[in-house]
Order: C-alpha cells, then sequence, then structure tokens
C-alpha cells in the first residue's frame, strides 16, 4: 500500500508528459504544412540573436517598466522549476526533499528559489493590474477580446497559484522549517497554520504543485504562452538580412532580365529551373514558409507592434499582432482539419485571406518594418503580408486603383508618374 502514491504520481506524471509530447507532435506537424525555405548560413550570427534576445531578453528591456517585470517572471519561473526535478525525484522514488542531502547549500538554493517566487508573485499582480484595472491601450485594441484576453489572464492566475504553492508547501513543512535554512520567506507564512494538519496541507500544496505544473506545460500548446519555448527556435530562425531588403521571386527576377537583355530571344523555352510557381504569393497558410508559422505560433500578443505600427496609429485597421494572430487562428483550424480527416486535409471553403484578413488591412501597411523592429521575439508580420499582396497583385490583379495607375505610368512610361519619358525634366525649364 505504500507503495500506491509513488504508483498514482507515475501515471500522472506519464500521462502529462505523453498529452506534452502528442501537442508538439501537432504543432510541429502544422508547422510543417509551411514551404521550405532556406535557413542555411550565418550560424554564428543565429545563435548570437537567440542568445541576446531569447535567453538575454535583449528587447524586453527598451520598455523598462514591462521588460523588468517580464524578466522577474522569466528568471523566476525558469530558475524555480528546477526545484520541479526533485519533486519528480521525490514522487517516484518516495524520498523527501531529496536533494537536501547537499547540505547547507540546499539551504541557500531553496531561499534564492523563495525570493524568486516573491518577486514573481508581486510582478504578476503588477501585470494584471495593468492589463484589467490600468487597461494599458495596447492590450484594450479589438482583437484582444474574448479568448485572448481571457487566455492572458488565465496565465497570470496559474503563477500566482503555482507560485503560492511553492511558499504554502514549505511554509507547511516542518522538517524545512526546522533547518532554519532557506526559508527566508515561508518562515512569515509558518505561523498561520499553526493549529492546522501542517503535514496534511503541506501534502495537498506539493501535490497540486506538482499537477499544476503539468496542466500549464499542456495549457501552453492552446495558449499564447506557446513562445515560452518557442522563443528559442524563432530567434535561431530570424531574418538576418537587412530589414529593408526584400525578397524577390526568382521567375520574376528572370523575367525583368529577360525583357532588359538585348540579345535575350523572348520566345526561348523557360529553363525548368526557372519556371514561375504554381502560386504567386499566398492566400492561405500553405502558401506560407514554415518560418512564418513558426512566427504565428510564437507571437507572445504583447502588442508591441502593433503599438508601433504608424498605420494603427492613424487609425486603419491594420494591426500586426491581429495578422500574427490570424494566420495562427487559421493554421490551428487548418491541423482540426487534418485531425478530422484521418491525416489529410480536405477544403473547407475558407482561406487566410479573406476569411481571416482582409485586403483593407493588407493595403494599409506602408512596409515600414517598426512591427519587426519592436517584436521582443524576431517575428516578422511585414512577410506575411507582402506575400498576400503579392498573391492579390499577381493572381487576382487586385490593387488600389493608386497602385494600379502608379503600375500603369512605370510600363508605359518608365517612372511612377503619368508624364511620357521625354518631357521628365522640363520642371528644370521653370
Amino acid at each position: 500500500m505504500s507503495l500506491l502514491p509513488n504508483i498514482v504520481f507515475a501515471l500522472i506524471l506519464f500521462s502529462g508528459v505523453a498529452f506534452f509530447l502528442r501537442n508538439v507532435s501537432k504543432l510541429k506537424r502544422n508547422i510543417y504544412l509551411g514551404k521550405d525555405v532556406d535557413t542555411s548560413g550565418n550560424t554564428k550570427l543565429r545563435w548570437t540573436n537567440m542568445a541576446k534576445i531569447a535567453l538575454g531578453q535583449g528587447k524586453m528591456v527598451r520598455r523598462p517598466i514591462s521588460g523588468i517585470l517580464h524578466i522577474i517572471v522569466y528568471v523566476g519561473f525558469v530558475i524555480i522549476n528546477i526545484e520541479v526535478l526533485e519533486i519528480v525525484i521525490d514522487g517516484l522514488f518516495g524520498t523527501h526533499r531529496i536533494f537536501s542531502v547537499i547540505g547547507p547549500l540546499y539551504g541557500v538554493l531553496i531561499g534564492v528559489f523563495e525570493v524568486l517566487a516573491a518577486l514573481v508573485f508581486i510582478a504578476v499582480v503588477i501585470f494584471w493590474f495593468r492589463r484589467n484595472v490600468v487597461k494599458i491601450q495596447r492590450f484594450m485594441k479589438s482583437e484582444m477580446k474574448g479568448w485572448p484576453k481571457l487566455d492572458g489572464n488565465l496565465i497570470l492566475y496559474f503563477e500566482i497559484v503555482l507560485m503560492g504553492l511553492f511558499i504554502i508547501m514549505n511554509a507547511t513543512d516542518v522538517e524545512f522549517q526546522s533547518m532554519n535554512s532557506g526559508n527566508v520567506i515561508s518562515q512569515f507564512f509558518a505561523p498561520m497554520f499553526e493549529g492546522y494538519n501542517v503535514h496534511l496541507i503541506e501534502r495537498v500544496a506539493w501535490w497540486v504543485h506538482i499537477t499544476g505544473i503539468l496542466v500549464f506545460l499542456n495549457y501552453l500548446y492552446y495558449s499564447k504562452h506557446l513562445h515560452i519555448l518557442l522563443a528559442f527556435p524563432n530567434t535561431y530562425y530570424g531574418s538576418v538580412k537587412p530589414k529593408g531588403q526584400l525578397n524577390n521571386l526568382e521567375a520574376v527576377t528572370n523575367e525583368v532580365k529577360l525583357m532588359m537583355d538585348p540579345d535575350a530571344d523572348p520566345y526561348a523555352a523557360t529553363a525548368e529551373d526557372a519556371a514561375p510557381p504554381d502560386k504567386f504569393g499566398a492566400s492561405d497558410v500553405q502558401d506560407l514558409n514554415w518560418v512564418q508559422l513558426l512566427n504565428a505560433y510564437t507571437c507572445t500578443e504583447c502588442g508591441r507592434c502593433t503599438s508601433e505600427c504608424p498605420a494603427n496609429q492613424t487609425g486603419k485597421k491594420l494591426s500586426p499582432r491581429k495578422i500574427m494572430m490570424d494566420t495562427r487562428d487559421r493554421l490551428v483550424e487548418v491541423g482540426e482539419n487534418i485531425d478530422a480527416n484521418n491525416g489529410e486535409f480536405k477544403l473547407d471553403g475558407k482561406q487566410l485571406l479573406g476569411d481571416y484578413i482582409t485586403n483593407e488591412e493588407l493595403w494599409a501597411c506602408t512596409s515600414c518594418n517598426a512591427c519587426v523592429e519592436a517584436c521582443p521575439v524576431s517575428i516578422d508580420p511585414l512577410s506575411i503580408i507582402l506575400e498576400m499582396r503579392r498573391y492579390l497583385v499577381m493572381e487576382q490583379s487586385d490593387a488600389p486603383m493608386e497602385l494600379n495607375n502608379m503600375m500603369s505610368n512605370i510600363e508605359n512610361n518608365g517612372a511612377p508618374w503619368p508624364y511620357n519619358q521625354m518631357d521628365r525634366l522640363n520642371w528644370k525649364n521653370d
């Protein structure tokens, strides 16, 4: 009978891990629905970007208040969860605080964990206050209604409960409190439980704490906080090209070169490797590349991109955050379609362009890269916008009148203006 708790713990642990791995498999499959893209080269720069941006939180502190609070939560949550290893060993083998064998160093470690837990608790309360009481403007946009708002708060509640359980677990552990080392925070809460069955309270807090961590781990797949895991690969595979450098289709580039080459035969057969793609641009998630889909899953919904967007600031419908959220929502929908049809996607009459993202949003973009520069985890909403605009222009001949006029002028006059090439320099006579 004494082995029953260990067996129950093992079942909970392995069920949680198995469910997590199942979600990781689905996540990977969905991301690789995107087209292949060359991410080779610049390995040193990519590792540097990952170290500075994801690990070092280099872009978070550009906004000091939220940046510092985020670093506290990030560092605290990561370090505190080192303690999860001890819980797992204790749960599987029936031991109690197995790492206490390292002596005084154990007290130092737990003391650090308790201080961090208290700081995380305070930071999370401030985050909740900023979202729900102060109502920071970037959290009040239309795309943050409903589930996104609830999701943001649920994560905060999760973190408050987990940090609280950690302190309660320590405060009611008589053996730990008797060490008089490491209980730098929990010692002030221990008197609250005098007269109660502290052993029972400690065991309940212990079980709920580890179960909560497993639930939190599996909840990530359905939450914006998936960036906790994906920020590292996303910053590694992020673009290392200059931000102003836009990609050109090879087929189009070759066509322009052919037009400009006086010796070229316009009727010559097109080389196989330079043949045009089956589809120009993107109208649905499968038309994007897998790094762009990774971007969508990594979006933190922090809204820094939208708050920096000049189009959004002037009242236009474009929100780079919404572009990423819509891409992720459509990708999830496509994944569910595949799951429901035995691994095969069946046309559902929907697509990213039109059903999720409107033409008005796309054409409001100024291509300034402010959103790309602002993102703390190297997400590139502009690349998705440009691919969808490419589809509109090259597949549907659907562009704003001003743009069509400009392209007609370039075709006829060699310049964006409606003047004959011979008249271009007439202005100098005035």
